[in-house]
């Protein structure tokens, strides 16, 4: 049926050119100005995943970040589309081509800065930096990042030097691709946006966020199986929570990371007057 009423704005909703078929665009809002992440895969139907529930799937769904998927396979080369070729030098395993993923790190490049603090370009490694909450912090202050999810024995060392790639791991582990370890990452990101937590308070005495693991936490009822929730944590006095839970969490960084708590007591150290 026509109309000639206008149609309606949609505030910051952004009209974008897509090297994408249409099928394969999510129905989640465009955002002009939203953080955003692409992700270079060769499983994109794994995408959002577990990112498209809870609170993540709900800023997603509102638009507060956006999602892109490039799929690695279209980029592939011959009538097969090879993304993959033996190591040079022999080897077990398969290394995903220069060539191919190339082409997807410069479709991705379009419309980002190149400044990698504005818009770090990351791949998933066993051998990369250590993620933390400081790197979490810091991808989320940016205008957004690209994910290149690695496969096989991973990818052409060349590409990560002509792109300037980072390396980033989650753990001294190997996994059978890099997906599980993005959504993970963009997780822990998109979790420290505005707006995404209902509380922003929740994210300032978590564990990581002053050098130490957070305390243990209760709820009702008082008593269960026997076992009462700590008296000082009922009491009402403010005061004495706030210094129950700081040597909680000592105790606990102490005993479980060593390695934390020795960070922890040499950033003390250092904030200590000198004589």
């Amino acid at each position: 049926m026509m109309t000639d009423k206008p149609a309606k704005s949609h505030g910051r909703l952004a009209v974008r050119p897509s090297l994408k078929p249409r099928e394969l665009m999510t129905n989640t809002p465009d955002i002009f100005g939203a953080w955003k992440v692409k992700i270079i895969t060769l499983f994109p139907e794994l995408f959002p995943g577990v990112l498209g529930g809870s609170l993540t799937g709900k800023a997603l769904k509102e638009g507060l970040w956006n999602l892109e998927t490039i799929e690695l396979r279209g980029y592939g080369i011959g009538k097969h589309h090879d993304v993959d070729d033996t190591p040079a030098g022999g080897g077990a395993g398969m290394v995903l081509k220069a060539d191919v993923v190339g082409g997807a790190m410069d479709d991705a490049r379009r419309g980002t800065p190149m400044d990698p603090n504005a818009w770090p370009v990351i791949y998933l490694s066993p051998r990369g930096k250590p993620f933390d909450q400081a790197m979490a912090q810091k991808f989320s202050q940016a205008q957004g990042m690209t994910l290149l999810c690695g496969r096989f024995e991973g990818v052409d060392e060349r590409v990560l030097e002509e792109y300037n790639i980072q390396e980033v791991s989650l753990g001294d582990f190997v996994l059978t691709g890099g997906e599980i370890a993005a959504q993970a990452l963009i997780d822990a990101t998109v979790r420290l946006l505005p707006n995404v937590l209902g509380n922003a308070d929740s994210t300032v005495e978590e564990s990581f966020s002053n050098g130490l693991l957070e305390h243990p936490q209760y709820t009702r009822p008082a008593t269960w199986k026997g076992r009462k929730i700590p008296d000082v944590l009922t009491s009402g006095h403010h005061g004495k929570v706030d210094a129950w839970r700081k040597e909680q969490s000592k105790r606990i960084t102490r005993e479980r990371r060593p390695d934390l708590w020795a960070d922890y007591e040499a950033a003390s150290d250092d904030k200590k007057p000198c004589d």
